[in-house]
């Protein structure tokens, strides 16, 4: 399959690379990785990433703009993104062929060809694992930026290679990685780093959190919390592993106000919450997933599934 992808590339002048909606480290890794490795090895080739930006990425790297008219006889690649739903900018179907590379449960098997592999950590490391194909392919090279962006969506998507996804691969291809010369305490930073008012908001979220005895815990983040505390929604991201330092927790849930919904950021350390994410017009790793409910009424109902799901665990 890596084989067909290297073909596939090779065949095209244009190359327009998608990723999901809501990015996070891994989505803009594994995108702007890919870019970067293809500009890498093919310099004349015209190579765009897409979607709509996400200033909290703004120290990884800034989406191209590009027009209809790019898409006309385009390849286009997806990375990281499980289903057409959460793909973002529509137009990803516009090109002349399309590719999915991708980590998570392939319910929904879009494209004309379809790599995945939900053994891997990240679809990063998949990208890393093109790269080695391609070098023994075609005598493929990395420069230091294509691998900035590649570990830095291993990072992110392993929680600093502390999740269960992290796997011997994973260290295997992080160590090759951190030969090259770029600035690790850069991106830590970026990502990592908080402002004072995400700080207060995670003092709120540690005082007001709701634990049951079979370790189901969740908060709620009301707009008007969220405006009390001058918090973005997609800020709140950097919170969701909070809960994770709570003794006896096993699956905990935040429900973040939005104007016309309520995103729901589904964490485990054993019960398997995808499933229950699907439930609620969401879905992704086992133990790690999103939602969406409509109502605080709808949320009620999660938290009853949460519970009952950490009960029978």
């Amino acid at each position: 399959m890596k084989r067909r992808i290297i073909d596939t590339i090779e065949q095209y002048d244009t190359v327009i690379i998608h990723r999901h909606i809501r990015p996070d480290p891994d989505a803009y890794g594994s995108q702007f990785g890919l870019k970067t490795l293809i500009k890498d090895n093919y310099p004349n080739k015209k190579v765009y990433a897409v979607g709509t930006h996400d200033e909290l990425l703004s120290y990884l790297a800034h989406p191209d703009e590009v027009s209809d008219e790019e898409y006309k006889g385009a390849l286009v690649i997806v990375t990281d993104t499980a289903n057409t739903e959460r793909i973002d900018d529509d137009r990803y179907s516009n090109g002349n062929f399309l590719v999915k590379i991708d980590h998570h449960p392939n319910n929904d098997a879009y494209g004309d060809l379809v790599w995945v592999d939900t053994e891997s950590s990240s679809c990063s490391e998949l990208i890393y694992e093109l790269y080695e194909e391609g070098r023994e392919y075609k005598g493929w090279k990395m420069s230091e930026e294509c691998a900035k962006f590649l570990f830095a969506g291993i990072v992110g998507d392993t929680g600093r290679f502390l999740y269960p996804s992290t796997t011997t691969k994973t260290f295997e291809v992080a160590g090759q990685l951190v030969n090259y010369q770029f600035n690790r305490n850069e991106i830590y930073n970026g990502m990592y780093e908080m402002d004072p008012n995400l700080l207060k908001l995670q003092g709120y979220v540690y005082q007001n959190f709701t634990m049951d005895e079979n370790g189901a815990a969740y908060i709620k983040l009301p707009k008007e919390l969220l405006e009390e505390y001058n918090v973005t929604t997609s800020e709140t991201s950097s919170l969701v592993g909070s809960l994770s330092n709570i003794k006896g927790v096993r699956a905990w849930a935040f429900f973040v106000e939005e104007p016309h919904e309520i995103r729901v950021r589904l964490r485990s350390k054993g019960p398997i919450v995808n499933e229950l994410a699907k439930k609620y017009h969401g879905g992704g790793h086992p133990l790690a997933s999103g939602a969406t409910a409509y109502s605080w009424e709808e949320v009620d109902q999660v938290i009853a599934d949460l519970k009952q799901l950490c009960k029978e665990y």
